[in-house]
């Protein structure tokens, strides 16, 4: 992780120059992404996408917009709910923004008879200004802790 913390934080101080009147509400996106994700709007998700997203999780590396759609949002936004985000630190620059913290989340059962989790962990949120000036995910990283059963 270490490589990832370097580049952020080089690409955030030569971004540090910004024009402060056209900075983005970085929470304001995650909002609209966690909202879209919570109301299992996958397109929605997707669209915020960038072409070259990269998705981390573990040891699991989804690269590429379509990949990252398939891998993790496709695959997972049915076997969740209630995603809540808990920002700890954020940052934005002209052409880049990030917020960081930590994240639960209800675990739907995977199966008749079997339990429901919670699960928790920390995350990092990357946004990236695109050509057409939209904004858009370029990077997730997710750190989970273990999924606690519950009854």
């Amino acid at each position: 992780m270490k490589p990832y913390a370097l580049i952020l934080f080089v690409a955030l101080l030569f971004s540090g120059c910004s024009n402060k009147e056209e900075q983005v509400d970085v929470e304001a996106l995650n909002k609209e992404f966690i909202d879209a994700w919570n109301d299992e709007d996958a397109d929605k998700v997707v669209s915020m996408l960038a072409d070259d997203v990269d998705f981390l999780q573990g040891e699991v590396h989804y690269s590429g917009k379509s990949e990252v759609a398939d891998e993790w949002v496709e695959a997972t936004i049915g076997t969740i709910e209630d995603l809540d985000l808990k920002s700890v630190s954020t940052g934005v620059g002209e052409n880049i923004a990030y917020e960081g913290g930590t994240f639960s989340v209800d675990v739907l059962p995977t199966g008749p008879g079997q339990p429901a989790g919670k699960g928790e962990g920390n995350y990092m949120l990357l946004w990236k200004k695109v050509e057409d000036g939209t904004w858009k995910l370029s990077y997730a990283q997710l750190e989970d802790l273990p999924v606690v059963a519950r009854n």
